[in-house]
């Protein structure tokens, strides 16, 4: 009988394997048997929360078909109507299209010494997950939230990401406070076959420990990590590779035209290597942050992930 950790072991392996494209013939030997991942991009790309003319979903899907994408990354705050009829007309667009959509970026915050906050940010992940399971999408990003302490998201940037605690509490209390909400978001995301991704974000997420600490410490197979290339600012491989075992979607960032509080230049010959070695078959999913045209600088960032993740 299979341990737990094996079992989790497996479905991490199997959900990184969603939509992977086999390249040549099997042989007697699987590790040389090639995988090209599946290119996808977010509705962010387009939108940028401030581009209102690329705020239409269905335009997104259009324009990411057009430029050649395999699927698409649907965020949810760009997202205009949550009715039913208006998630089964993206489901049907992206059909038609020719599209997977293939994963939900969403946003909520547990770092709250308050439980009534806490639990309002759990009802609204179940809800989220809802949502993704009725348009069929497979994996869904989740945040810790932060402690909210440094009040400029500018600021936030040039203290590179670190904020103190709330006065009086702790980030152990904080970790705890993550842990106990997420773990009740999980028989939902388990009813609904979404795949929840913890993401390398702000706040308690910041860190490749401190994601792999909650995802360890729930230890659920519907818990993984969406591993964001553009959060660890600085000597980023090494924290890409402790989180990408349990990856099951990669978001990419681009910076065309230089980015809005910070620009990486980061090797993706080298990053897709390291996904590779640790198995990954996943979707890669762009998210351009670059002040270049995004008609332009999209196609521009699919050529390069395509010519890396082949």
């Amino acid at each position: 009988m299979k341990t737990r950790r094996q079992f989790l072991t497996g479905a991490a392996g199997l959900a990184s394997g969603i939509g992977a494209t086999k390249l040549g013939a099997a042989t007697s030997s699987p590790d040389t048997t090639q995988y090209r991942n599946p290119i996808g991009v977010s509705t962010y790309s387009f939108w940028g929360f401030r581009r209102d003319d690329f705020r239409s979903i269905e335009k997104c899907l259009e324009l990411a078909a057009d430029m050649g994408f395999d699927g698409v990354e649907i965020l949810h705050r760009q997202m205009e109507d949550e009715s039913n009829g208006a998630l089964q007309r993206i489901k049907q667009r992206a059909f038609t299209l020719g599209l997977d959509l293939m994963g939900f970026s969403t946003h909520q915050g547990f770092v709250s010494p308050d439980p009534a906050t806490r639990q309002r940010n759990i009802d609204l992940t179940i809800a989220q997950i809802e949502l993704a399971y009725r348009m069929g999408i497979p994996t869904m990003r989740i945040n810790t939230g932060r402690w909210g302490t440094t009040k400029s998201f500018d600021e936030l940037m040039a203290n590179k990401g670190i904020e103190p605690a709330l006065e009086g509490y702790t980030d152990e209390e904080g970790f705890k406070w993550v842990i106990d909400s997420i773990e009740k978001t999980i028989p939902k995301a388990e009813e609904c076959g979404v795949t929840l991704g913890l993401e390398n974000h702000w706040g308690l997420g910041r860190t490749a420990e401190g994601v792999a600490r909650i995802v360890e410490a729930i230890d659920s197979p519907w818990l993984q990590v969406t591993l964001d290339t553009g959060n660890f600012l600085e000597n980023p491989y090494p924290k890409l590779a402790q989180l990408a075992p349990r990856t099951v979607l990669l978001q990419t960032k681009t910076y065309h035209g230089g980015g809005t509080w910070y620009t990486l230049d980061l090797d993706y010959a080298r990053i897709a290597g390291i996904m590779r070695d640790a198995g990954f078959r996943g979707y890669v999913s762009l998210e351009f942050e670059g002040k270049e045209d995004p008609l332009t600088a999209i196609p521009k960032s699919l050529d390069m992930l395509r010519s890396r993740f082949q």
